[in-house]
């Protein structure tokens, strides 16, 4: 009986692991090129992981903000998973010199410290780095004329607010992420903003109206979806062989929505 008890924990402690390092797996199993690249932004080294794809010309650009975690290896799976899709994926990690002792994500101890970190960071530098990664990869050899911002949460919340804050970017894709609610900062927005919703997110889905009415009010693009059944930051929980069925079938549908989006660019 103790060795059936052991074996059983053993067995369980296995798929624990496997599901939790699904996103890593997924990382080290791609065959597409990835590489780490430090930006000049300010007076701060901004880190960055970028996915190539496997394609014969230039290709669009994705440029991807994180959650409110940091880039977890989760957000660099889905920079991979835009790269098997045919874009170059390259995800900035924000917290990029946030302290000496903390220079990038990976060095917090926890992912609550990494999260309490974030909210600490001045949206002026946020925006600061956004453009520097702008800059350097729209100045790629292999990248094509079509630059796009996707985000996740809190990076959701970034893209819209940056569709705020530049002119240059072809369509704002905002996972799960609130609106500016300012009309001033609405008026500036020239892309197009695509929405990615679970049904079951009541808090970030109350704002949506509100969004919508000023976006209509002042003549810009705002087209969204809502998935049935899904959740917050389905896309990640999609991606988890253990998800959620709904969340799976919102992924899905997501990413098939993203790849519409980017073929009208």
């Amino acid at each position: 009986m103790k060795t059936l008890i052991i074996s059983l924990y053993l067995i369980f402690t296995a798929q624990s692991l496997s599901a939790q390092d699904f996103a890593l797996n997924q990382l080290e199993n791609s065959p597409r090129h990835h590489e780490w690249v430090t930006l000049q932004s300010g007076d701060r080294d901004l880190y960055n992981f970028i996915a190539y794809p496997e394609v014969s010309g230039p290709a669009p650009v994705i440029i991807v903000i994180h959650e409110n975690r940091g880039l977890t290896d989760w957000v660099r799976s889905f920079a991979d998973q835009a790269a098997a899709a045919g874009y170059i994926a390259i995800a900035p990690d924000l917290l990029s010199g946030f302290s000496e002792e903390y220079p990038r994500t990976s060095d917090y101890p926890s992912s609550d410290a990494a999260r309490d970190a974030l909210y600490k960071l001045a949206p002026d530098q946020i925006t600061e780095d956004l453009h520097a990664v702008y800059d350097y990869v729209s100045g790629l050899e292999a990248a094509g004329e079509t630059v796009v911002v996707a985000g996740f949460c809190w990076g959701g919340s970034q893209t819209f607010r940056f569709a705020t804050n530049s002119s240059q970017i072809d369509a704002a894709m905002v996972f799960y992420g609130s609106a500016p609610t300012e009309e001033s900062a609405i008026q500036r927005i020239e892309a197009p903003v695509y929405g990615f919703y679970g049904e079951n997110d009541a808090r970030i889905n109350s704002g949506i109206p509100a969004v919508e009415e000023l976006m209509q009010r002042n003549g810009k693009t705002y087209e969204y979806e809502i998935y049935e059944g899904a959740g917050h930051a389905y896309m990640r929980s999609g991606d988890d062989p253990e998800g959620p069925e709904a969340n799976k079938a919102a992924r899905n549908a997501s990413w098939e929505r993203l790849k519409q989006i980017m073929s009208s660019l």
